[in-house]
């Protein structure tokens, strides 16, 4: 489970992640990255905002049981891959019809590879 810190909860934290940050595909799941203009030197690190993830899981991912399986992996996995990006960045990953029938080890692997695509590594 994400801390309440972490998660995206408003319509326009959504918006502005996923019209502002790079986006990346790859298999079951695109990614949505905001990064950080730049790290505020003046600033304490314990005063940076953390990373923040939000999902997004359509109806043609499945019926809501699916749905709610598929967000319950997602965000899992998400909780892990947060801690490596920098403080202040916001991710939004967007299932796709297939993840429905991707194994939480294919999902892991997709998000790995997204995230790394959208951070330009």
């Amino acid at each position: 489970m994400l801390a309440a810190a972490q998660r995206l909860r408003r319509r326009d934290e959504f918006t502005t992640a996923v019209r502002g940050g790079r986006r990346a595909g790859r298999g079951a799941v695109v990614v949505h990255l905001t990064l950080p203009a730049s790290p505020d030197l003046d600033q304490p690190a314990s005063a940076a905002p953390s990373a923040r993830a939000g999902f997004v899981v359509s109806k043609a991912v499945g019926g809501a049981v699916v749905r709610n399986q598929v967000k319950r992996r997602l965000r899992h996995l998400s909780r892990e891959r947060l801690a490596a990006l920098p403080a202040g960045s916001t991710l939004v990953v967007r299932a796709l019809p297939q993840a429905a029938d991707r194994s939480y080890q294919r999902l892991g692997v997709d998000l790995d590879k997204a995230i790394a695509a959208a951070r330009g590594v």
